[in-house]
């Protein structure tokens, strides 16, 4: 056991495993996120959830007028 974590301390060993594993996690959160229809429409349309607040903004100024302090 302790050969191995000998084995595991040298950079040139640990890098290539990091790598791997990362790759791996990335490919499930990828996997995830579009597999499912639903999912992944849902989480698309959270990418306007920054403009939706210029919208509620827009109702209280008219168009092309803002407010400067």
């Amino acid at each position: 056991m302790r050969e191995l974590l000998e084995w595991f301390t040298h950079m040139e060993h640990s890098k290539p495993l990091s790598l791997v594993l990362l790759f791996v996690t990335f490919v499930g959160i990828v996997l995830y996120v579009y597999s499912n229809r639903k999912r992944a429409k849902r989480l698309e349309s959270y990418k306007y959830i920054p403009l939706d607040d210029d919208e509620s903004t827009s109702d209280e100024q008219p168009a092309g007028k803002h407010h400067e302090h």
